[in-house]
C-alpha cells in the first residue's frame, strides 16, 4: 500500500502499532445472495453446529465494509478461506484456491481491491501444520497406500491407513490424533517448499500478512524463519502473527520468526481483572493456558502487565494481536454472564494496552456464545438482539485510540499506591511518554474507590479524555502541598492526558 516505509525483516511493520483488527469467521459474517451452489445451509439465526454451513461469503464481506469502516477498523483477519470440507476451513483441501462456497477466487480479488481502496489491510489464516483427508497428497496415499508417490509428505506409522475408520487410532501423525487432520512431514524438503510457496502466493495476490495456526507444532528448525523471509521478500510490510497461547518470548522480537502472537496471556489477565470472580462457569475452557480464573485484584493485574512488559521487547509489544475472544473461546459477553458493564471494562482495557486490538465479529453488538461451536453464531445484522449502545461505545473507543498516540505506545508505567494506601480495586498506569503521556485508572469492583496519587503522578492541567472517574486536585484551589485523588464510581475508569510532570 502507498505511504509505507519498508521495514527490516527483524522488525514488525510500522502500520501494525496503529492498527485496529477485526476478526471475521467467513461462514457466519454476511450472506450476499450471490453464491448459489445448491448446498444445504442452516438458518442464519439457528444454533450453530460443528458441521453445518450458514452460507456466509466474501461478497457479503464486501457488502458490509461500510460497517467496518464506520466502526474504525483498519485491518481484517479472516479465518481460513481456502477450499475445504468444513465450515471453519481448518481442514484444507486446496491451498491454491478460495472455497467456491465463499465466492471463489473472483470474490477474493474483489475483496482485496475493496479493502485496499478503503485504506484497510487483510491478513489470512495459514494452516500449515496439518491438511485434510481431501488434500491431494494425502488422498493419493489413501488411494495407493505405501506405493503412493507422496508417502513421505506425511508420517505414516503403519499401512494400510484407514482415514475414515475412527473406531481405531489413526496410523499416521495427525493434529490431536484426529483422523481428519493429517500432519505434514515438514522434514521433507518438498513439503516445506510447497508450504512456503503458498505463503508467497497469497501475498502476491494481495494479502497483507498471515495469522498462523498452531505454529508451535511445526518443530522443523528454521521453517518459520524461512517462511517469514519468503513472505517479506514479496511484501516487506507483511505482518506475521502466530497462534501461541502460552508465553511466547522466543517467537517474537529481533531473533523470533514472528512480528507478534495472539496475546492470550493479556486476554486472560484482562478477563480475570475486569470480570473477576463473576466469570460464567459455562465459558471456561479445558486449556491450562487460558487461565481466566481465579479473579485478579488490582495489584495482581498490575503484576501481570509488568510481566508482559518484561518478557516482550518494545517492538514485539506494539505488534501483538490483542483480543478478548475468538473462534476458539467463549465470547466476552457470555464470559461476563451478559453483564454489559463488565464487557465495557474489558473492552476499555483492551484498547489501552500496547499492541493491536482485535474485535471478534459481533462483539461490538454484544453477540453471545459459549465455547465452540456456539461462539460461531451468525452475525446479528438486524433485530432486537443487537446492543446498539455497546456498538457506539466500541466505535468511541476505536476513535479514541486512533486519535491518542499515547495509547499506541509500547510504554506502560505502573503507578503504585502512596504510603498508607492500597490499590486493591483500581489499576493505575501511565501510557506513553513526554507530551503524549496518558494516565489511566480502572476500578473493577462493585464498590466505589478513592485513590490518592503522589503529586508528581499527574500534571495540574491534566485533561480528561474518557470515563466517569473524576480528579480532586488541591492545586486548583492554590494548595502549595498539592494532593490528588481519583474518585471512581463502581466499575468505572478515567483517562487523562497528562504530559510529564
Amino acid at each position: 500500500m502507498p505511504g509505507t516505509t519498508p521495514t527490516p525483516i527483524g522488525e514488525p511493520p510500522s502500520w501494525v502499532r496503529d492498527a485496529v483488527f477485526y476478526q471475521i469467521f467467513p461462514d457466519r459474517f454476511a450472506h450476499s445472495g450471490r453464491v448459489d451452489l445448491g448446498i444445504r445451509i442452516e438458518a442464519w439465526d439457528a444454533e450453530p453446529t460443528f458441521h453445518g454451513y450458514k452460507g456466509g461469503d466474501l461478497w457479503g464481506v464486501i457488502d458490509r465494509l461500510d460497517h467496518l469502516e464506520e466502526l474504525g477498523v483498519t485491518a481484517i483477519w479472516f479465518n481460513p478461506i481456502f477450499q475445504s470440507a468444513s465450515n471453519h476451513r481448518y481442514h484444507t483441501h486446496d491451498y491454491g484456491q478460495i472455497d467456491p462456497i465463499l465466492g471463489g477466487d473472483a470474490a477474493f480479488d474483489a475483496l482485496v481491491e475493496a479493502v485496499h481502496d478503503r485504506g484497510m489491510r487483510l491478513i489470512l489464516d495459514g494452516v500449515f501444520n496439518h491438511a485434510s483427508r481431501g488434500f491431494f497428497a494425502f488422498s493419493d496415499i489413501a488411494e495407493h497406500q505405501e506405493k503412493s508417490a507422496f508417502v513421505d509428505w506425511f508420517r505414516v506409522r503403519e499401512f494400510p491407513i484407514a482415514p475414515y475408520d475412527e473406531t481405531v487410532p489413526a496410523s499416521y501423525d495427525a493434529w490431536w490424533g484426529l483422523h481428519a487432520l493429517p500432519a505434514f512431514n515438514t522434514e521433507n524438503a518438498a513439503v516445506r517448499e510447497f508450504l512456503w510457496k503458498v505463503g508467497e502466493h497469497w501475498i502476491e495476490r494481495g494479502a497483507d500478512g498471515w495469522r498462523l495456526d498452531v505454529p508451535n507444532e511445526i518443530a522443523t528448525p528454521g521453517f518459520w524463519d524461512e517462511f517469514r523471509r519468503r513472505v517479506r521478500a514479496v511484501n516487506p510490510e507483511a505482518y506475521i502473527t502466530g497462534e501461541i497461547w502460552s508465553e511466547a518470548s522466543g517467537w517474537v522480537g529481533p531473533d523470533g520468526p514472528f512480528d507478534g502472537v495472539m496475546n492470550y496471556k493479556l486476554t486472560t489477565a484482562i478477563i480475570a481483572f475486569a470480570v473477576g470472580n463473576r466469570v460464567n462457569p459455562a465459558a471456561l475452557l479445558n486449556n491450562d493456558d487460558y487461565d481466566i480464573t481465579p479473579g485478579l485484584h488490582a495489584g495482581e493485574f498490575a503484576d501481570r502487565i509488568d510481566w508482559l512488559d518484561r518478557i516482550y521487547d518494545e517492538s514485539a509489544r506494539t505488534a501483538m494481536l490483542n483480543l478478548l475472544d475468538s473462534h476458539d473461546t467463549a465470547r466476552i459477553a457470555t464470559i461476563a454472564g451478559g453483564d454489559t458493564e463488565l464487557v465495557r471494562l474489558a473492552l476499555l482495557l483492551l484498547f489501552v494496552m500496547p499492541g493491536a486490538p482485535c474485535i471478534y465479529y459481533g462483539t461490538e453488538y454484544g453477540l453471545e456464545g459459549g465455547p465452540d461451536p456456539d461462539c460461531r453464531r451468525g452475525m446479528p445484522w438486524e433485530g432486537p438482539d443487537r446492543d446498539l449502545e455497546l456498538h457506539a461505545f466500541v466505535t468511541d473507543l476505536i476513535a479514541l485510540r486512533r486519535q491518542t498516540p499515547g495509547l499506541r505506545s509500547p510504554v506502560t508505567n505502573r503507578v503504585g499506591p502512596v504510603p498508607g494506601s492500597d490499590f486493591g480495586r483500581t489499576w493505575v498506569a501511565r501510557r506513553g511518554e513526554g507530551d503524549e503521556r496518558i494516565l489511566i485508572a480502572v476500578n473493577h469492583a462493585d464498590e466505589p474507590d478513592d485513590v490518592p496519587l503522589a503529586a508528581d503522578t499527574i500534571a495540574a492541567d491534566a485533561v480528561r479524555l474518557h470515563g466517569s472517574a473524576s480528579l480532586i486536585d488541591s492545586a486548583a484551589v492554590g494548595d502549595p502541598d498539592r494532593q490528588v485523588t481519583i474518585v471512581l464510581p463502581p466499575r468505572s475508569w478515567g483517562m487523562w492526558s497528562s504530559p510529564d510532570v
